[in-house]
């Protein structure tokens, strides 16, 4: 359970990223958040892994306080939460082996994962991963040698070998096309299902987040201006929270 308790973080340039946000995220969700570029979706998911510090309140995850967490408390509560970027933060030279291993670098000392030194349960944890998305073919290919969909199905795995109770998806989808984005959020979907992992994501498009999520989170000028069941997001729900009718290149459907 993550829960932020009168939240906010203004920017040093003065800007107001979020503004006194009190939600609670519980086990298992599928929680998309929606708003305009800008509205503070961003920050709001990277602060749950002190990608961006706060400036008031607090967030804990199952009672443990992110926002005081120090040294190795702080390392233990971060290895629990899988990233995912839109730009796939892959090492391009390496493997797609490799790669997947960094999700484990949190459970072992410095020198072993700088040597590569990984046990044999780690590789096959990270094979594991790598079935879940259907790409163990690829195990041994360059990461620079995926296309954009396959890398990014690769930083899932990375984190599902990881073990993380808690996977962030920042825009994944923001570069794909719309069959491979399908893929990937099917990828989340079915984790997030089988595995019981709480699973927030921010999306672009209003119609994949009404398709996937369990729950929507509609933030505004760093505000939550809705949060609830995707079956409660209606199109004046949508409205609200853009502040105006849904544009086209905001539905996956019309852009091509």
């Amino acid at each position: 359970m993550i829960e932020f308790k009168g939240v906010s973080k203004v920017y040093p340039n003065g800007t107001v990223g979020l503004k006194d946000v009190n939600i609670t995220i519980h086990k298992g969700d599928f929680a998309v958040i929606v708003g305009l570029s800008g509205a503070g979706k961003s920050t709001l998911l990277r602060s749950i892994n002190r990608l961006h510090d706060i400036t008031d309140g607090e967030i804990t995850i199952d009672d443990k306080s992110m926002t005081k967490a120090k040294g190795k408390e702080l390392l233990r509560m971060r290895r629990d939460i899988g990233m995912i970027f839109q730009n796939f933060n892959l090492v391009k030279r390496s493997s797609v082996m490799r790669n997947i291993l960094s999700g484990r670098v949190g459970y072992h000392s410095t020198i072993r994962t700088l040597l590569g030194l990984f046990p044999k349960q780690d590789v096959e944890l990270a094979m594991n991963a790598l079935k879940r998305v259907n790409m163990e073919e690829k195990a041994f290919a360059r990461a620079d040698e995926l296309s954009g969909g396959q890398q990014q199905r690769v930083s899932i795995a990375r984190a599902l070998a990881q073990e993380a109770k808690i996977i962030l998806a920042d825009e994944p989808v923001a570069s794909l096309d719309p069959f491979t984005t399908r893929q990937v959020m099917d990828d989340l979907k079915r984790i997030n299902q089988e595995l019981g992992i709480t699973t927030i994501v921010n999306l672009h498009f209003v119609d994949l987040a009404r398709e996937y999520a369990t729950r929507i989170i509609g933030v505004r000028a760093g505000e939550i201006v809705f949060d609830g069941l995707v079956e409660e997001a209606t199109d004046e729900v949508f409205s609200d929270i853009y502040g105006r009718a849904i544009n086209d290149d905001e539905l996956l459907g019309e852009s091509v």
